[in-house]
């Protein structure tokens, strides 16, 4: 049998989450989200992207390196769109805590930047990642992979909520002009993680440099504070106060 060669990490992903805390639970769920794929030095090549432009959406096959390593792998897990509670069969759900930590989103094709040192760098809309997530490969999105008969397993009985978000203006201003779609379609879609409903909690955002901080009750996201992100060195954020 011929030994498998090792996977190499071909390009990261540049966006404004320091941690897994307000990442979209899937990639498109706020399209106003930027990020740019920047190429190692060995798979920085024009010749390597030739004819990308000609697809509006692509696939990024990446790893969960921010999941705990070294844990062996079950065969259930507990998804938090269930509340933790159930367990479901790891290949039926999309968690990170897999055999192999390998995650699969589909973005759009923003533009593709072709000067510079880094070039050519691919910017895309609606990523679901943390800074620095390793890619692993990136295929074209063709209309093909699209099924519109698909069902959703247990996903289809939990919605995706959408929120209200009472931002005000003074605070709305400390935001940088061009993150402020991407913020609020964060916030709208709810970035706290399905166990944490305490109404009364003050829960902050690390998101492009800022401490975003807020409550969050039965309809409504309310932005409390805005302030620059100043973590102690290498401290986690654990998204809440």
């Amino acid at each position: 049998m011929t030994e498998r060669a090792p996977y190499r990490t071909i390009a990261r992903v540049h966006t404004d989450f320091p941690s897994k805390f307000g990442v979209p639970r899937q990639s498109g769920l706020v399209p106003e989200l930027l990020a740019r794929v920047v190429f190692e030095p060995d798979f920085r090549s024009p010749d390597a992207v030739r004819g990308i432009e000609g697809f509006s959406h692509l696939w990024l096959v990446w790893e969960f390196d921010k999941s705990v390593s070294g844990r062996d792998w079950s065969p259930t897990v507990r998804p938090p769109r269930l509340g933790g509670h159930d367990r479901l069969g790891v290949f039926a759900t999309r968690s990170p805590f897999r055999p192999n930590p390998i995650g699969l989103s589909s973005v759009r094709l923003v533009s593709v930047e072709s000067a510079g040192e880094e070039a050519p760098v691919l910017v895309v809309g609606g990523a679901d990642l943390v800074d620095g997530t390793p890619v692993l490969d990136i295929k074209p999105y063709i209309p093909y992979d699209v099924h519109p008969d698909a069902t959703s397993g247990f996903i289809q009985t939990h919605p995706e909520s959408w929120y209200r978000v009472s931002f005000p203006p003074e605070l709305l201003g400390r935001v940088p002009e061009d993150r402020r779609g991407a913020l609020l379609g964060v916030l709208a879609h709810d970035p706290r993680p399905r166990f944490m409903d305490d109404s009364s909690r003050v829960f902050g955002l690390p998101f492009a440099g800022l401490d975003v901080r807020f409550t969050i009750d039965d309809t409504t996201v309310r932005v409390v504070d805005v302030a620059p992100l100043t973590p102690e060195p290498g401290a986690a954020w654990p998204g809440y106060r």
